[in-house]
């Protein structure tokens, strides 16, 4: 049992006493930048190994390499958790800035050491990963070797590491300070009300109609100001990295967002052709839930809403019970987790205002802690988020004895851990139903994710593909950017809906990520493949606890391709899994629709 109520701000002082005006962090970012240094110095002078006897310099470069690694990564997170938790803090923005100098500092110096892996014949290079300070990171550090042979020479790729800075994370900054000072004005109770975007984000689920439709003109309008600020930023990330791409030689915008996914580029098209030959089942759903509304199709603003009058709202320690009682029955060790994480102030989920919109995890790896971000309204959706973060927490919490190069898992595994957590807690809702109507309002918000996944992630793959055509031609005016987005939406909805979000460009700050491009295919991804585990679990049983663990922490070490090899004997290159996968959220559309046949006429 927890013990309550839960604190619903989250312990950052345990890390850094004093926010950003932190001294002990200050001597942190003096201490990461004197180690910086003296990777620079040595890594510079360091010679390719000729053979193992030589290998001394080349492990305790790795070594170096590992610690700053691990070093950043806290810094960053602190000050994003800093940043997200009050986007008025300056002093934090000001520190973000540092860390971001630091870590190009650092990525310009990986040049050197790219060239040093390049520069090893390949025999020797073999037989040093047969080395045991090698062993357990020898496929990041092969993956560095190859991915370095198709990139510029080492000078010209740290010029870009130097230049992104003021430049292409600039652009980003720009977005997220445009982003701190949304305001939309809602009357509430006869007040006129300032919402920050997470917080307007949150009232656009409303179960009143007329107010949702309301709420999202105002949201519409509301972006709609902010739009040349969006555009400006959204043409300048894109132009340069269509800028690097052009001079590395790259064809294909997909090149790189594939190669972090360590995914193939048959891989990614099997799992698209599979969803768009399946679409027509999840558009009779859509028709079938405009009906039970009264509406002859539904808007955009209505494809999220609740049936009806939405549930009472789910008090923060409730949602808490819930999602540990479903993580119980999982995995013992993940609910554990969770626990622990409830109670030690882990979790950020005021509804207050001044906070980012939207939900993270981020981990603190020399803390071997994580911290999550959200805003908690009471929602059945809020608890879902809950659940999800708390799946990337685990992912990372399985990994923490692991060397810093080896838990580098791409997002697309990452995205897998945290739905299938999402996952859990939903199926098992929906099999505690009482009652049939209770069962309906929880298959349709499990369906909610299917339809995301499927459709609204797809809608974004594709203006973001057609962005990047059209971006190579030229800047993108916003009313360009917006007919792209309504085209992207009515072709990954099937053009079933009766109005569309052309601002969803500006509103979705994944567009504006520098660390991750096209942050949107490795949810989709992520929610099939966490789909083909759920169903060896649930025919394993509690024999798949360990199995589970085992499979995270080897997403750092290889192809995602080899990993559902090794762990689920499937071949994603090949339809049959993606299948079996879509199958499993149909099996759900068709109880929906069996459920709900006398709730509309004909």
């Amino acid at each position: 049992m927890l013990k309550k109520p839960l604190s619903q701000t989250w312990d950052l002082e345990s890390f850094f006493a004093g926010g950003s005006e932190s001294a002990a962090f200050a001597d942190f970012l003096k201490q990461l930048q004197a180690d910086i240094v003296t990777f620079q110095s040595r890594v510079v002078e360091a010679r390719p190994p000729q053979s193992t006897a030589e290998k001394t310099e080349l492990a305790a470069l790795t070594g170096l390499l590992q610690t700053i690694m691990k070093h950043i990564h806290e810094a960053d997170s602190f000050v994003g958790c800093l940043m997200s938790d009050n986007q008025q803090d300056k002093k934090a923005l000001l520190l973000s800035g540092q860390v971001k100098s630091l870590s190009a500092a650092y990525l310009s110096s990986l040049t050197q050491f790219d060239r040093l892996l390049t520069g090893i014949e390949d025999n020797v290079w073999e037989d040093l990963l047969e080395e045991e300070s090698f062993q357990a990171i020898a496929f990041p550090l092969t993956e560095r070797r190859m991915l370095a042979g198709e990139k510029l020479p080492p000078e010209q790729e740290a010029l870009i590491n130097d230049l992104s800075v003021d430049g292409y994370h600039g652009w980003s900054d720009l977005y997220n300070a445009t982003v701190s000072q949304f305001r939309m004005t809602v009357e509430e109770n006869g007040e006129q009300v300032s919402l920050s975007a997470g917080q307007a984000y949150n009232r656009l689920h409303t179960d009143n109609p007329v107010e949702r439709k309301r709420l999202f003109a105002l949201w519409e309008e509301t972006w709609a100001e902010k739009a040349d600020f969006c555009a400006e930023a959204l043409n300048h990330l894109g132009g340069f990295r269509l800028q690097v791409y052009k001079h590395r030689g790259w064809k294909s915008i997909h090149k790189e967002p594939l190669d972090i996914n360590r995914m193939s580029e048959k891989t990614l098209h099997t799992m698209w052709e599979v969803i768009d030959k399946n679409k027509a089942v999840f558009t009779e759903y859509l028709q079938r839930k405009a009906k039970i509304m009264g509406l002859e199709k539904l808007g955009w603003a209505d494809v999220d809403a609740p049936l009806g009058k939405a549930a009472q709202k789910i008090s923060f320690d409730d949602g808490a019970e819930t999602i540990i009682e479903q993580f119980q029955a999982f995995s013992p060790k993940m609910a554990s987790f969770a626990a622990k994480a409830f109670e030690e102030r882990w979790i950020e989920a005021e509804d207050r205002a001044g906070k980012r919109p939207g939900g993270f995890c981020t981990s603190f790896p020399v803390a071997g802690e994580t911290r999550i971000f959200m805003t908690y309204s009471g929602t059945a959706d809020n608890v879902s988020t809950l659940a999800h973060e708390l799946g990337h927490g685990y992912h990372q919490h399985v990994m923490n004895d692991m060397p810093a190069l080896a838990q580098e898992y791409a997002m697309n595994v990452a995205e897998t851990a945290s739905t299938l957590a999402e996952m859990i807690v939903a199926d098992a809702a929906v099999k505690g139903a009482s009652s049939d109507e209770e069962r309906i309002v929880l298959l349709e918000d499990k369906i909610q994710r299917a339809i995301a996944f499927f459709m609204n992630i797809h809608a974004r793959f594709i203006f973001e593909t057609n962005f990047y055509k059209e971006r190579e031609q030229g800047l993108v005016s916003v009313e360009r950017l917006n007919e792209l987005m309504v085209d992207a939406q009515k072709q990954a909805f099937n053009d079933s809906l009766s109005s569309y979000h052309p601002h969803f460009w500006a509103a979705k700050l994944h567009f504006y990520a520098t660390e991750v491009p096209f942050y949107n295919f490795p949810y989709t991804f992520g929610y099939l493949f966490s789909a083909g585990i759920y169903a060896k679990a649930l025919e394993a049983g509690a024999d798949f606890e360990d199995q589970y663990v085992a499979l995270l922490r080897d997403t750092g070490s290889m192809t995602v391709e080899t990993l559902a090899r090794k762990h689920l004997d499937v071949d994603l290159t090949e339809p049959d899994f993606w299948q079996s996968a879509v199958d499993m959220a149909i099996a759900d559309v068709k109880l929906f629709m069996s459920l709900t046949d006398d709730k509309v006429d004909g």
